[in-house]
């Protein structure tokens, strides 16, 4: 690889890499030839100009250091038998995972991280028991009328059907975002763009209106600022729609991704619902007052340093637990586009359930390490929110305007690590390594081959944080509306309202994202998996390769970097 000023460069290999094998002419294709497909004008120049020449294809890339566990190659697939079968010239029955994606010294990696996560679910199940104990022994004193409780200190049984609604309403449009996505791939990020803009506008407009400045202000910005990025993705949209349908074709194709998608999501929304009545039964059973009986039940007395710390721990908490679920989810589908990627002629058994039980053994503790990096982020992020929300709401100019700030810096650090995370997963799923050296190795080998400016041009994962943005608009909004209209005896000062609508906004957010996790982790596999052996991208998916120089010429100059 030549880098600046003419140098030569040559990534350093482990002791176990190998030399490929150079690319066959199988089927009677001759890839040095210009394709002469359905765009009909050499290799694949959109515009009809036959301007673009790609570089001549690589009869082998010699030191390959990313190559030393890839799966071997396939011989060409023949025409199946009477029996339907292929016959012991294709190899026999079809592998399992474990047997493709060997890990050659199984153990698990990160294992404290593991057991870190399993300690903060079992901390958030007791906080959950103690509080929920305490709300049912002083029912009485959080039902009733809205206007009419005893309670008028904190959270009541109220706020548990606003976050029931939240949660209804975020699983619904959830649902219905995935199957626009399956429906209209090619004006499903038109779709995103412009929904995500209408319902920031309507809700920062309504609240402004509303004089709910704090919130007003934030969702104007985030509008403006979404405004302006899709404009400048417009001219990348043609490449991220061929993705995307790539992904959702495998999809149909192959594994048991939509079924993980819904059962991954159900969990989400389940574990959303205890998460908000355990919020909920905080608030009653720690918040200080007179009036509260549920200060003399059970376990622990009342305090206002108790309530934010128990607040705290669980909105951490949920954080990792719901990064770590759809970090699994994503791990399990990597596993099935890998798999393609590297074995469609002779596609394995056992895939999701092979990439699954991997995620939840070997790489557990990784998945925990990686999730642990994000949840730490999206709660610093989370309490910049809410300070400004508070800030704002007392009039403090100076502290709005620094908090927006911060928040914005650590949303940068936010995308940056994700970015890294997506792709270190997928590593991980097929080959078992620990957090830290899948991240460096990923990077190093997107960079190496030129991966990267692959990625830049996809606008899937921006696309699908756009659409969760989108959901957890609508549940923001729904719950904004909830508390004025409704009016509850405990937010009669309106003290309340920025903490309901930024959980709200966090349910929402994270359903969508877990939900959504099976699209991305397709695209992302794919990119990976081209930066490890992208001869077998040439070899044996060509109509994919041909589509993709078509609508992004310099895919050629990538591959062959």
């Amino acid at each position: 690889m030549n880098g600046e000023g003419g140098h030569y460069y040559s990534p350093p290999g482990p002791p176990n890499s190998y030399q490929m094998h150079p690319m066959q002419n199988n089927g009677g294709y001759n890839y040095n030839q210009p394709y002469q497909g359905q765009y009909g004008n050499g290799y694949g120049d959109p515009y009809g100009n036959g301007q673009y020449q790609p570089p001549p294809p690589q009869p082998s890339y010699g030191n390959n250091p990313y190559q030393e566990q890839r799966p071997p190659p396939q011989p060409p697939k023949p025409a199946p038998g009477p029996d339907g079968n292929y016959g012991p010239d294709y190899g026999g029955p079809p592998p399992s995972y474990d047997e493709v994606f060997k890990v050659q010294k199984p153990k698990y990696n990160d294992l404290w991280a593991g057991i870190l996560f399993l300690l903060t679910f079992l901390g958030f199940a007791a906080v959950s028991a103690i509080s929920i104990q305490g709300y049912a022994a002083t029912r009485n004193q959080n039902s009733g009328s809205l206007n009419g409780q005893r309670n008028t200190f904190g959270l009541t049984t109220h706020t548990i059907y606003l976050f029931g609604w939240v949660l209804i309403t975020a699983t619904v449009l959830s649902y219905g975002y995935m199957w626009l996505a399956r429906k209209f791939t090619k004006q499903f990020i038109w779709i995103t763009g412009i929904l995500n803009i209408a319902i920031g506008l309507v809700t920062a407009i309504y609240m402004l209106y509303r004089r709910y400045w704090s919130g007003g202000i934030v969702f104007l910005i985030f509008s403006i600022l979404t405004i302006i990025c899709f404009i400048s993705w417009i001219p990348r949209i043609p490449f991220s729609a061929l993705m995307l349908q790539t992904s959702i074709d495998i999809a149909k194709r192959h594994g048991h991704v939509y079924m993980v998608s819904a059962v991954g999501g159900l969990l989400g929304a389940v574990f959303a619902a205890w998460y908000s009545v355990t919020l909920v039964a905080v608030y009653v059973k720690y918040q200080p007052d007179p009036n509260n009986a549920a200060c003399r039940q059970g376990a622990g007395g009342c305090g206002s340093g108790k309530v934010i710390g128990l607040i705290f721990f669980l909105t951490f908490a949920a954080y990792w637990i719901s990064e770590w679920l759809k970090n699994t989810i994503h791990t399990t589908i990597a596993g099935v586009y890998g798999s393609w990627y590297f074995n469609s002629r002779n596609y394995p058994t056992k895939v999701t359930r092979g990439a699954l039980k991997r995620s939840l053994t070997y790489s557990f503790g990784s998945i925990s390490l990686g999730s642990l990096v994000v949840a730490i982020i999206n709660f610093l992020r989370h309490l910049c929110s809410v300070a400004q929300q508070n800030a704002s709401s007392q009039g403090d100019i100076l502290g709005t305007i620094l908090f927006c700030i911060v928040g914005c810096l650590i949303g940068i650090l936010d995308w940056a690590v994700q970015f890294l995370n997506r792709y270190a997963f997928a590593h991980i799923a097929l080959y078992g390594k620990a957090y830290i050296p899948a991240a460096k190795d990923t990077w190093s080998m997107i960079k190496d081959r030129g991966i990267d400016a692959l990625i830049n041009e996809c606008l899937i994962g921006p696309v699908l944080s756009i659409g969760a943005m989108f959901v957890g608009y609508a549940s923001a909004f729904l719950a904004y509306l909830y508390m004025v209209f409704t009016a509850p005896a405990y937010n009669s000062g309106g003290g309340l309202t920025p903490v309901v609508v930024a959980f709200a906004f966090l349910i929402g957010l994270q359903i969508c994202n877990i939900f959504t996790t099976p699209l991305s982790s397709g695209i992302d596999t794919i990119f990976v998996a081209m930066a490890w052996d992208p001869e077998v991208m040439m070899r044996d998916h060509p109509d994919l390769y041909h589509q993709m120089v078509a609508v992004y010429p310099h895919v050629a100059e990538a591959i062959h970097a």
